[in-house]
């Protein structure tokens, strides 16, 4: 077992999850990912994690109802929402239920651990700010598979959207995984 710290995160777009994944692990954190409402309660059963970043949008329970469902599990664990679809009743209601943020996508790994980092700094005393980011080619690689995943794959409409051709596209889509950090 690592002494890394532990956590959950769930996203029904499993491209995303899976970069995301990458992404913290990258940054030394245990990361248990799911897909699914349930597929996440099983994880926090068997792994117990510390921290969770919930996607509020999926399609068998929100993010909201499972984050109310994690509380009961585990009553301290720290939570930060993400969504594509921000919005101030949704905001309310996550911190209600005791997420410790809500962050907007696109989120890099960078702007969810800004969120936990945020929430740990003594009242009246902010984090000191990070500058640094991820590498330029994962940020386009996470944006590029977000507008696909919207137009359901269709290459030539996500073209259009991300101001491409769709030759470029196709290549850059064919150079295969997420980009690494260079």
């Amino acid at each position: 077992m690592t002494d890394a710290p532990s956590l959950l995160l769930v996203d029904d777009d499993v491209p995303l999850l899976q970069a995301l994944t990458r992404s913290l692990q990258r940054r030394g954190l245990t990361v248990h990912a799911a897909s699914s409402y349930d597929e996440a309660l099983v994880l926090a059963r068997e792994h117990r994690p510390t921290r969770a970043v919930l996607d509020v949008r999926m399609p068998d329970h929100s993010g909201i109802e499972l984050l109310a469902a994690l509380r009961e599990l585990l009553p301290e664990l720290q939570a930060v929402m993400v969504t594509g679809y921000g919005s101030i009743a949704g905001a309310v209601d996550a911190v209600r239920l005791g997420a410790l943020d809500y962050v907007t996508k696109p989120a890099d790994a960078d702007r969810i651990l800004d969120a936990f980092e945020r929430s740990a700094a003594p009242i009246g005393q902010a984090p000191t700010p990070s500058y640094e980011s991820a590498p330029l080619a994962q940020a386009e690689w996470e944006h590029i598979q977000r507008v696909l995943r919207d137009v359901d794959g269709n290459i030539s409409k996500a073209a259009r959207i991300l101001g491409l051709h769709r030759r470029t596209l196709q290549r850059k889509l064919q150079r295969g995984e997420e980009p690494s950090e260079r």
